[in-house]
């Protein structure tokens, strides 16, 4: 290994018994009982972070209509330093995250970890809470959570009990009918219930709190430092703005506008046509005669997102052993064209399903790379740059489109694609991210001579990705999106939505600090205004996975710029 870009690092053997670890010993003991109005759960401690598990209870207004019990609460995820104070009112700061699109709480385990522990080290305590959406009150984590792949694949799809529970299904579009109703209002009002409830002091919260979030995150804190909470605009004590000290966005803008996150939406979702106007569109989803929920046919929906965090238990149950995934999962139309969208290597092999997945031998961290890397999979908002395929000879993936275009829309991202090139050959393993461009990488190229990619280019640790996918309580993924959350703010200028910008100068009332992902949605299009911090070579999810030391030797930037705002004096 080049010592020159592993200076800090924790031997690879060690990180992977580490985070087996966390993943076994993560036993829910709350901190208050069932019936409580908030409990607080172990998940883990490691590297001077502890993590738990917060959930607060808040019922939606009877006017949502029924859903499950458990869809009366909130939760995030809560780290801090092992060493600092107990309480978050005595933290130095609070940073409060809202995720992305598609996107849940787990997301964030990298850089909350990394935050907290460079805080510390400077001597400053700071807490990381990475929210959850309320609608992922619906997915069911009890397969992923046994920390065994083939268990979970038994649990999810041949009705297998886990834990003395069954698995009731993926929940179809008759049983949101109470996500018709949560959009932006119910969104920003949801993250005020809970820092008043979990900070009843607002000076409290206007000293320490800074909000933010990553990628559509950006825009609900927009709208929260917008918003009026009292429904009185002559008293402010109540706004959005004032329940913090400052906005951080990470690849995203803190705006009202969906206008700077373009590409982060696949046009093959089943989003409904906003141009009805918002009250054809909402009386579509009261009656659900639109979906409630946003999905696409491959790779976005329930079952394939099930798929990823499966992929991640097998990359850290048993990260080098040959994987048997593709062959353990039952066949169905899902599962298999969603196959053959991320491991074809051209038009043909999608249309015939040969050579298929199954057809290559792969360890289980070069099924999980497959999935998340920004060399293979196409879609630039699901891209991570966690190293590169080995062992055997690689060839270019033409599919959707073909290598090296300079026509690519920016949904496909920019980087050149790679695929495994002999089925029923080598065992093609993984390459961490800091491996890469060490003397003994192949330094594999496309067929124009174009290298896939270089040390600069790969950030993110596969078995961290791993751990945020596979080991959290909260899930990395978001399986049932509110449709309502897009439209509406696809219809901001109607007057339903416009109204929530009771105090439009929250947005500048506080101050700023933005993060851009060098090679994300965002690169080189956000406002010079706003100086951001660019990570170089970070793709759009690497803002949050990224290793806390770098190819270079030098620490991780997102969290390095996250610390020094928050331990800038307000």
């Amino acid at each position: 290994m080049n010592m020159s870009r592993s200076r800090g690092r924790t031997p690879r053997t060690l990180r992977v018994a580490a985070l087996a670890v966390l993943l076994t010993t993560g036993a829910f003991t709350p901190s208050a009982s069932a019936d409580s109005a908030r409990t607080e759960t172990p998940v883990g401690t490691s590297g001077g972070v502890t993590e738990t598990v917060v959930r607060v209870k808040a019922p939606l207004p009877a006017s949502f209509g029924a859903r499950p019990a458990a869809c009366d609460w909130l939760s995030y995820l809560r780290y801090r330093s092992s060493s600092g104070p107990a309480s978050s009112a005595d933290a130095d700061r609070v940073l409060v995250a809202q995720p992305g699109i598609l996107e849940g709480a787990g997301a964030f385990d990298s850089v909350a970890r990394n935050t907290v522990t460079r805080a510390a080290e400077q001597g400053t305590h700071i807490e990381f809470w990475a929210l959850d959406r309320r609608s992922n009150c619906l997915e069911d984590r009890t397969g992923i959570a046994s920390g065994d792949q083939h268990t979970a694949v038994d649990y999810y799809y041949r009705g297998k009990q886990v834990q003395g529970r069954t698995f009731a299904g993926f929940v179809g579009n008759d049983k949101l009918g109470w996500m018709a109703k949560l959009g932006i209002e119910q969104t920003v009002r949801d993250e005020y219930t809970l820092l008043t409830a979990e900070l009843p002091d607002q000076g409290v919260r206007k000293d320490k709190v800074l909000c933010g979030g990553h990628s559509l995150g950006g825009v609900i804190t927009g709208y929260f430092a917008t918003a009026d909470f009292d429904g009185d605009p002559a008293t402010t004590a109540d706004a959005g703005h004032n329940q913090c000290a400052g906005y951080f966005a990470l690849d995203t803008t803190v705006s009202t506008s969906l206008g700077d996150l373009s590409g982060s939406i696949p046009d093959d979702t089943n989003l409904p046509d906003v141009g009805l106007g918002y009250g054809v569109v909402q009386a579509g989803l009261d009656s659900g005669l639109l979906p409630r929920s946003l999905s696409a046919p491959v790779l976005l929906n329930p079952e394939t997102m099930t798929l990823l965090a499966i992929a991640g238990v097998g990359a850290l149950q048993n990260p080098g052993g040959e994987a048997d995934l593709p062959s353990y999962l039952p066949a169905n139309t899902n599962i298999e064209a969603t196959n053959r969208f991320l491991f074809s290597k051209d038009t043909g092999t999608f249309l015939t399903g040969s050579p298929a997945v199954k057809d290559f031998r792969l360890t289980n961290e070069a099924i999980l790379g497959s999935l998340m890397d920004d060399q293979s999979v196409p879609l630039a908002f699901l891209q991570s740059s966690v190293g590169f395929f080995d062992g055997g000879p690689i060839t270019d993936k033409n599919f959707p489109v073909a290598n090296g275009s300079s026509s690519q829309p920016g949904l496909f991202g920019t980087e050149y694609k790679a695929i495994p090139a002999e089925p029923h050959g080598p065992l093609y393993t993984w390459r961490d991210y800091d491996r890469v461009g060490d003397p003994d990488d192949p330094g594999y190229r496309s067929s124009d001579g174009t290298p896939f990619t270089a040390a600069g280019k790969e950030v993110t640790d596969i078995q961290e990705l791993a751990r945020s996918m596979a080991a959290q309580p909260l899930d990395f993924t978001e399986q049932y999106f509110p449709t309502k959350l897009v439209t509406d703010l696809e219809l901001a200028t109607s007057p339903q939505v416009k109204r929530l910008v009771v105090h439009p100068d929250g947005l500048t009332a506080n101050p700023t600090l933005t993060v851009l992902a060098g090679d994300g949605l965002l690169a080189g299009r956000a406002p010079a205004d706003l100086h951001p911090v660019v990570a170089d070579g970070y793709q759009h999810l690497d803002v949050l996975t990224a290793a806390p030391v770098q190819n270079n030797g030098r620490a991780e930037p997102v969290s390095t710029a996250l610390t020094e705002f928050a331990r800038t004096p307000r």
